[in-house]
């Protein structure tokens, strides 16, 4: 018949080539061949169907049979509902090979002893039934699958048949069979056993059944080969075979080969299977039967095996048993990929040797098992290879060696028990588990024997209960291994003799090589010390309990013990050992020894010594010892060894939240006699020895590490000996490299154990360290403290001896120096970051010392000064401007010219003819007011006296108007003006001349060309423009209007104009400040008018004198300063002006409502005028001597006028006033009125004590220099406070530099201009020079402010840094910079004021206090 295929399954067909054929004849291993027209033995008729089995046959009616059916045909077969198609005899054969398919209608059956069905699709319905149950024929021979007589035991198949005797001398009924059939089973199941010889009552046997579907197989009903009920006098039937071979297999039926129930359950029978797809809500099913006489021993699980998946399967479906399996070999060709355990099914693997090996799972659930090897012979070795061993409530016990190869092991609440027996040649089982292993919900594995695990990935004991144990344990090779909360790592068991788990001596002090330098391959070795290695894991975590006698962790990274967790080998030591307590048998037991002495024991009067300390405390290896009775009755252990780490291989870290223990034992019961009374009890165990090879450890707050002894017994027992605990650092980083090796928290206890009721306690073991290195002490080789050094290689803290001081600047402190200091001149720092190493000074102290010193830098400071001035004086001289002259002319061969050269005269000489601008002067009318911003230049309004015949009173108050306009200042002048003073006030002077000087350029064109003077009556004056011009004192300090005869005026009298001008007033220029002193500006105009009476030079030599007076009177010290001068007028003035009829009084002038008030002089003629100063309205006291004022001789005169006046801002008598001051409201000053005058100081006045005008002393070249080095002086200073103070703070730097008025280094400028400075400028320019070096004085406050402050916050810090009361500090003289500055300024400020006079005032002899010595000159 050819293939049909379908199209949408082509792909799947050819993936099962086995089963994608044309239907070949179904044949199956010991079966009759039916497959071929010629062996059918029935026709569709002959069954009382309908139809052919060429085409379709319908049986719709029930067919019983006596003997085999064959049935071959290419056809359909449908057997109808309800209907049932019977062979039942025991071992009857229906075969029906077709080419179509099958179809086995709802609640029909097919009943045979073996059942083959062969079609492309197999339709079992609703209810169907193809059952085998009990029909089988007898087993295979040579099989011992029917159990033996009378015991009612059930039969063997695919597992055992259970047996409910319980001395049965197997355990099992019948027994497994038909195992080398295993993919594809065709033997029928053992019948069970019977409880008579005579009858057997026992279950048959199930049958075969083969179902090959070429397409699909539909289950919806029972396929069964079951065994049979036995009943209570017999056993169950064990189960029998089913094949079943179909591309897809569905439906919600069953499947089953169970064994049948009975006194004893038979054994299931065995079940393939090869489905390329099988739905899961199929049921298969090999369980075995119940038994009746012992329920929970049901017979054994038979065997599914899946052909396409290579799986074997196992279950028992949850049926109890104590009945095994056995699976008796496994594949090494064609492995399996998967073995499933589950169901409480119980397998047996009994071989001596065998290898398990698949290549997927093996899986065991639901209280599933394997059971490796007999328990009564355990000298089998086995082997388990699979890429995952999953198990969930079950166990897998060994007896004998275990190897173990998987790359997965997960378990919970699970079991692995290894029973090693005493056989050497199985001492050892090996788990490797290369990727993971966890284990939860009490899972564990445990072996009596030696026990390795081997990884390459994480070992999880997740939590509690959850541990692996065994008599001795290694773990290596791991990356992680966890021990969650509850968990436990355990070596040797609970209640085995130390003795036999390890192979150290406990009465031997030689250390064995292998806890120093353990091998480095990890492997186990019987002939090792350890109990319980771990050995190559990175990381492990400690958060259960780790628990050994000798426990050795080896080529570890990390290790971390957490709150809860605990590493432990307290009580694991000798029972007796080298240190072992005594004990009498009458008295008490003393303590055990170790690192320190056992306490005595004290009993009932009797004493007994403890036990002696033995070991090395730099590398201790030795177990506790343990005390007791010789009987063995009463012992007590000492405490066991800990090894972190090896020589070669230390551990990275250790931390620890937990534990870390090596404890002896204190007994807690009481010894008593075989009499029944008490004894003295044991002494305590001493402890044992933690020895740890480390590069850091961090022991945590609570944590604690513990080789402390145990405590005595309860009645007179001495307390153990404390046992010994190492660090062994490795590799301790020195120098800059150094890195804390320990932080220590929590506890380190090596105390010994407390004796109870007389006994004593136990002396304290050791706690000690690797020898530190150099700068290092102590156990945990910390560092010196500050100030100490060590240059020895040891740990004891008295080696780090105090470092030298001899070394040490007295400005600084030792300091932390990374690693310890290692030499005996310590490190040290200043105690600042502004010091500079290695001395600690300031930058200028670092300039100073680098000198020689302060002395030797002054000496080389000032010699470098005074040469760079020689060269400066030098220079300026070869400039051309060092010349001077001081040469003194006669009074009268003199103009006074080379005593101030812009004092200029139209008639030097008396007698010589008037101008004619002279002749036609008629008045001076001075302006008003200090010509500042606040209070301009303004003139009064009504004219004076003298010019109100020339004027017209009201175009002349007009013009007083318009000209006062022009003298204000705009708005804006004087705000620059304001900031100027604030920002750099020497440049606010500055500006103001400039204004002024301005200003006055204004009011000479405006009067000159923009006025029309309407205001004057002479035709001619306002037509040419000449009737009033605009002057000014050279200081702008005083402006005034000058008024002129036009020559067309009607004059009425006929008096000489010249008279008429006086008594004449003179106003001063300058306002007696610093940078402008009053001084009289006598110019051609006054001196030509004076001339007419007074000899020129006469006139100029008194100008000059008054002048030299003048200069020194400061307006804030008037009332004293203008004493002298007054003094001086009368004494050298007018005794040689009243020889020519001439006569000045000083007096003051034009009072404002500022009170600003101007000072003068005022000249007066003939002697009507001088009566006139005897008036009555002016009382006066007088003693006058006449004398002819044409005659040649001197004449003294002595003349002294009192006026009775106020202050010049409240005056009587305004007329004669007037009258006597020539025409100006003002005042004479005198004796009597000097007090009367007021004057005002304002904010600047302390610097009138620097800035003073004073008299010439000469030595101009001498002054200079000084001046110079000075200048020079000044600007190195300078810039070493500020290089001082930018060290202290760059804040107080700026805040100096930048201080307004901004004359830190502007004096320096200031100076050179005015060395260099040629000509009329430079008194100007050096009495600018001298207010920059006045108001740099602000800046040196500023510095003080900043000091003091930097003082007080820089000495509360250092008190926070030093605790050392008498360390000296420079800090205290940061003032003096500052200091000498201001000294320097100070004198060089008088040196400019005498260097100003010189220039200013080159004749010395204007000065001599004789008369006839001034006026020879």
């Amino acid at each position: 018949m050819p293939l049909m295929l379908n199209h949408g399954n082509w792909s799947r067909w050819i993936l099962l080539p086995t089963i994608v054929c044309l239907i070949e004849p179904l044949q199956v291993k010991g079966s009759t061949p039916c497959n071929s027209f010629s062996h059918n033995s029935f026709s569709c008729n002959d069954l009382k169907g309908v139809g052919s089995f060429n085409t379709t046959c319908f049986i719709n009616s029930d067919a019983v049979l006596s003997n085999d059916l064959c049935i071959y045909g290419t056809g359909n077969l449908h057997l109808s509902p309800n209907k049932n198609l019977t062979c039942p005899i025991k071992g009857c054969q229906i075969s029906v090979n077709l080419s179509g398919d099958i179809d086995v209608g709802s609640q029909a059956s097919i009943i045979a002893g073996s059942i083959k069905l062969s079609a492309t699709n197999i339709f079992l319905k609703h209810k169907s039934i193809v059952n085998t149950t009990s029909l089988g024929g007898g087993p295979p021979s040579q099989t011992s699958g029917t159990p033996p007589c009378c015991e009612k035991a059930g039969g063997g198949h695919g597992g055992r048949g259970a047996s409910c005797v319980k001395m049965n001398r197997t355990n099992w009924g019948g027994d497994v069979y038909a195992w080398s059939t295993l993919s594809d089973p065709w033997s029928y199941g053992s019948k069970g056993g019977t409880a008579s010889s005579e009858k057997e009552y026992g279950g048959d046997g199930g049958g075969r059944v083969a179902l090959w579907a070429n397409k699909s197989l539909v289950v919806e009903g029972f396929v069964l080969a079951e065994g049979g009920e036995g009943g209570k006098v017999g056993g169950g039937g064990s189960g029998g075979s089913i094949v079943i071979h179909a591309f897809k297999l569905t439906g919600n039926g069953t499947i089953s080969a169970a064994g049948g129930p009975g006194w004893g359950g038979g054994g299931g029978g065995r079940i393939s299977t090869e489905c390329y797809s099988i739905q899961q809500d199929v049921t298969i099913s090999v369980h075995g039967g119940r038994s009746h006489g012992c329920p929970q021993n049901a017979g054994g699980a038979g065997t599914i095996y899946d052909k396409s998946l290579q799986t074997l399967k196992v279950s028992n479906e949850n049926f109890t048993t104590r009945t095994e399996t056995p699976l008796l070999g496994f594949p090494v060709s064609i492995l399996w990929s998967n073995v499933l355990v589950e169901g409480a099914a119980q397998v047996l693997v009994p071989l001596l040797w065998t290898r398990v090996q698949v290549t997927g799972q093996i899986k065991l659930i639901d209280g599933g098992s394997i059971c490796f090897g007999l328990s009564e012979n355990p000298i089998s070795e086995f082997e388990l290879v699979a890429e995952e061993l999953l198990m969930s409530d079950s166990v897998i016990k060994v007896y004998g060696a275990f190897r173990m190869y998987v790359k997965m092991l997960l378990m919970w609440d699970s079991k692995i028990r290894i029973e090693g027996g005493h056989n050497e040649d199985v001492r050892v089982s090996m788990l490797e588990v290369r990727n993971l292993v966890v284990l939860k919900q009490n899972s564990v594995v445990s072996s009596n024997a030696d026990l390795v695990i081997y990884g390459q990935g994480l070992l999880n004991l997740s939590g509690s209960g959850d541990g692996i144990k065994a008599r001795r344990l290694f773990l290596s090779l791991f990356y992680n291994i966890l021990v969650g909360p509850g968990s436990f790592l355990q070596a040797p068991l609970d209640g085995s003799e130390n003795s036999s788990d390890t192979q150290l001596s406990c009465e031997s002090q030689a250390c064995p090589n292998e806890l120093i330098m353990p091998p480095d391959d990890c492997h186990a070795n019987s002939s090792l010390s350890f109990t319980l290695q771990i050995c190559r894991v990175e990381d492990i975590i400690v958060s259960g309990v780790v628990k050994g006698s000798v426990i050795h962790i080896h080529r570890a990274r990390t290790v971390a013990i957490n709150t809860e967790g605990t590493i432990s080998a307290s009580e694991l030591g000798c029972k007796e050992g080298i240190g072992k307590g005594k004990f009498l048998t009458n008295g008490a037991g003393g303590g055990a020894g170790h690192g320190g002495k056992g306490g005595s024991g004290f009993y009932n009067g009797l004493s007994v010594d403890g036990g002696r300390t033995y070991g090395d405390p730099d590398l201790p290896c030795e177990l506790g010892s343990g005390t007791g009775s010789s009987s063995g009755s009463e012992k007590v252990s000492g405490g066991g060894m800990i090894v972190v780490g090896s020589m070669k291989w230390p551990l990275s870290k250790l931390e620890m939240h937990g534990s870390l223990s090596a404890d002896g034992q204190s007994p807690l019961y009481d010894s008593v006699k075989s009499n029944g009374s008490l004894t003295g009890g044991p002494g305590g165990g001493s402890g044992g020895t933690i020895l740890l090879f480390l590069q850091s450890l961090v022991l945590k707050e609570n944590s604690s590490l513990s080789a402390a002894g145990g405590s005595g017994g309860p009645h007179g027992g001495g307390g153990g000996g404390g046992g010994r605990v190492h660090f062994h650092w490795s590799n301790i980083a020195t120098g800059d490299e150094y890195v804390k090796i320990a932080s220590v928290n929590g506890t380190i206890l090596s105390s010994g154990g407390k004796g109870n009721a007389g006994g004593r306690s136990g002396e304290d073991g050791s706690i000690t360290g690797k020898k530190c290195p150099k700068g290092l002490y102590g156990t945990f080789c910390r560092e010196c403290p500050i100030g100490t050094y060590k240059d020895v290689v040891g740990s004891n803290s008295s080696l780090c001896v105090p470092c030298s001081l001899d070394s040490l600047p007295y400005r600084a402190d030792f300091i932390y120096v990374r690693g310890g200091a290692t030499q005996p001149s310590c490190p040290y720092r200043c105690l600042s970051d502004k010091y500079k190493m290695p001395n600690c000074y300031t930058p200028i102290e670092e300039i100073i010392y680098t000198f020689g010193g302060p002395w030797a830098f002054a000496i080389l400071l000032t010699f470098l000064l005074v040469l760079v001035a020689f060269l400066i004086t030098a220079l300026r001289i070869k400039m051309g401007e060092g010349d001077y002259s001081y040469t003194a002319k006669s009074a009268v061969g003199s103009d006074g010219h080379a005593s101030f050269p812009y004092l200029l005269s139209l008639a030097e000489v008396p007698g010589t003819s008037k101008a004619e601008e002279t002749q036609s002067h008629v008045h001076r009318m001075y302006f008003m007011g200090p010509n500042t911003f606040r209070e301009p230049w303004h003139l009064p309004y009504s004219p004076p006296d003298a010019i109100i015949g020339i004027v017209y009173e009201d175009a002349f108050n007009r013009f007083i108007d318009e000209i006062n306009l022009v003298a204000a200042y705009e708005w804006w002048e004087g705000s620059v003006h304001s900031i100027l003073s604030v920002v750099a006030y020497p440049c606010a002077w500055s500006w103001k001349q400039w204004c002024r000087r301005n200003k006055i350029h204004r009011l000479q064109e405006y009067v000159k060309s923009e006025y029309d003077h309407s205001c004057l009556r002479s035709c001619r004056s306002r037509a040419l423009y000449k009737g009033m011009k605009v002057g000014s004192t050279p200081d702008l300090m005083v402006a005034y209007i000058d008024f002129f005869l036009g020559g067309d005026e009607k004059r009425l009298d006929v008096v000489s104009s010249i008279q008429k001008r006086f008594p004449m007033c003179i106003i001063f220029g300058g306002d007696g400040s610093y940078m402008s002193p009053y001084n009289l500006h006598s110019d051609a105009l006054l001196s030509n008018l004076v001339g007419q009476y007074v000899s020129t030079a006469i006139w100029n030599r008194f100008v000059s004198g008054l002048n030299a007076q003048l200069r020194t009177v400061n307006r804030r010290k008037i009332r004293t300063a203008l004493a002298p001068v007054l003094s001086w007028i009368s004494t050298h003035g007018n005794p040689q002006l009243e020889r020519s009829g001439v006569r000045v009084e000083l007096g003051w002038f034009q009072a404002t409502a500022s009170g600003y008030y101007q000072l003068g002089i005022v000249v007066s003629i003939n002697e009507v005028f001088f009566t006139s100063l005897h008036s009555p309205e002016m009382p006066e006291s007088s003693d006058r001597t006449s004398r002819n004022m044409g005659a040649p001789v001197k004449v003294n005169v002595s003349r002294q006028v009192w006026l009775n006046q106020s202050q010049p801002q409240s005056m009587s008598n305004r007329f004669s006033r007037k009258r006597l001051t020539g025409g100006v409201n003002g005042g004479i000053i005198n004796e009597g009125t000097l007090g009367s005058l007021d004057y005002r100081r304002d904010y600047l006045f302390p610097l009138s004590l620097l800035l003073q005008n004073t008299r010439p002393i000469g030595f101009q070249e001498a002054v200079q220099l000084l001046m110079c080095t000075m200048l020079l002086g000044d600007f190195v200073i300078t810039l070493l406070t500020l290089v001082h103070f930018y060290w202290i703070s760059v804040g107080a730097f700026l805040v100096i530099l930048l201080m307004p008025p901004l004359s830190a280094l502007s004096p320096f400028l200031a100076g050179l201009n005015a060395i260099f400075s040629r000509g009329p400028k430079r008194s100007s320019l050096s009495r600018i020079y001298a207010l920059w070096n006045a108001t740099s004085i602000v800046n040196i406050f500023v510095a003080f402010i900043c000091g003091l402050v930097f003082y007080c916050l820089f000495s509360s810090q250092l008190a926070t840094l030093v605790n050392n009361s008498s360390l000296k500090r420079d800090d205290n003289e940061w003032w003096v910079l500052p200091l000498i500055l201001l000294l320097v300024k100070a004198l060089q400020e008088g040196l400019v004021n005498w260097h100003i006079a010189n220039v200013e005032i080159q004749d010395l002899s204007l000065f001599t206090p004789d008369p006839d010595k001034f006026w020879a000159m």
